[in-house]
């Protein structure tokens, strides 16, 4: 029990799924596929949150995200009929949320200049996080495509994220080996 609370319910059992402010859905239809692709997201930032200094910059900036993923996922987890109780920044993504990763990027491309060509990942554990991170959000953006409505700002908000993740990685492996640094060795 968490906190006098079963954390089971029964209620999926049956391979269904209760939406934000109503309705059932199975499991693997679109909206659970889309705020399970994100969830996914989420934990892969949080994973990349787990190489990075406490207190530090980058740190601020994951958490800052990590915030913003669970609005994204109420959004996400609401059927269009019931898009009207969303709540700008709390349960509903804006254009505020997709500025303020702007600002992260331009940010952080003046603190060192960026590869102009394809690098080889895993420079550093740091690296490394961010750029698995950036990969499961991008199929979070592709699998959100199903369900966006008309002027949801999930798709750019998701398209941000995954320049934001590419740009953090690229900041953590400064000194990253460029594809045409690398020599194959034909005979393996």
């Amino acid at each position: 029990m968490v906190n006098g609370m079963k954390i089971y319910t029964r209620n999926g059992d049956d391979g269904t799924t209760g939406l934000f402010y109503g309705g059932r859905v199975r499991k693997d239809s679109d909206h659970p596929s889309a705020y399970g692709d994100v969830d996914e997201a989420q934990a892969a930032i949080g994973w990349a949150r787990s190489q990075v200094d406490r207190g530090s910059e980058i740190e601020s900036v994951l958490v800052h995200v990590l915030r913003d993923l669970w609005v994204l996922m109420a959004e996400l987890a609401t059927l269009p009929e019931n898009r009207d109780k969303l709540e700008e920044g709390v349960s509903l993504v804006t254009n505020t949320m997709v500025e303020d990763l702007e600002k992260f990027i331009d940010s952080t491309s003046e603190k060192f200049s960026a590869p102009t060509e394809f690098v080889i990942p895993g420079q550093n554990p740091t690296a490394a996080a961010l750029d698995m991170a950036r990969t499961v959000v991008r199929r979070a953006e592709r699998s959100t495509l199903k369900i966006q409505t008309d002027g949801s700002y999930v798709g750019p908000y998701l398209n941000r994220l995954s320049d934001l993740m590419w740009m953090l990685a690229r900041w953590q492996d400064q000194g990253s080996l460029s594809a045409r640094e690398i020599e194959i060795d034909r005979e393996v």
